[in-house]
């Protein structure tokens, strides 16, 4: 024998709504495991174009090396934030730290190499530095897009009422990367 038909709407409703609901969270969810995998894919790219400039880096240090006997210490700052870079843990703030050395470190030896015309002139050192200014553009790009991805994604993380999917699930909105307060700042040459 069946129930009063408003017991049997009652179940029904509460199984609409529980279905909707359930559809729903799964709908966010799958929203927002792409928009995560897109932030560390653009992380990775980011860390990759880091790690083109950290490459680099050798070469015009030996390149300049041989004419700048007096300015070693700013070579030598530049292969310690090289080797800072290196040892950082991916994905981490120490990483950016150590990207951030390297920037100033790079601009150092930039501006020494300026100081010194006979070693512009020189076909290996221009090559390297052009290389270097390509790859500092690279940077900023792929800096801009990694900022891009983290937008969606911390929109779709922080919006109400996705928010409650995405704590339950242990999702959190993740940093933009910011520039240092001193990148404004032109580095010093001794």
């Amino acid at each position: 024998m069946a129930g009063p038909p408003s017991r049997s709407l009652t179940v029904l409703a509460v199984a609409v709504i529980v279905a909707v609901v359930g559809g729903w969270s799964v709908a966010s969810y799958n929203r927002i495991v792409p928009a995560q995998q897109a932030v560390d894919a653009q992380w990775a790219q980011v860390e990759s174009v880091y790690q083109r400039r950290a490459d680099l880096v050798p070469n015009l240090v030996s390149v300049t090396q041989a004419y700048l006997v007096q300015e070693r210490e700013v070579l030598q700052s530049v292969l310690r934030a090289r080797e800072s870079y290196a040892q950082a843990s991916p994905r981490s703030p120490d990483r950016v730290e150590a990207a951030d050395r390297l920037d100033q470190a790079i601009g150092r030896v930039l501006a020494v190499i300026e100081r010194y015309p006979e070693l512009r002139s020189r076909d290996v050192v221009l090559q390297l530095m052009d290389e270097l200014a390509g790859t500092e553009n690279r940077i900023a790009v792929e800096r801009r897009r990694y900022n891009e991805r983290v937008r969606q994604y911390n929109g779709l993380v922080l919006g109400f009422p996705r928010t409650l999917i995405a704590r339950a699930a242990g999702f959190g909105p993740r940093p933009y990367f910011r520039a240092d307060l001193d990148a404004a700042t032109a580095p010093k040459v001794p």
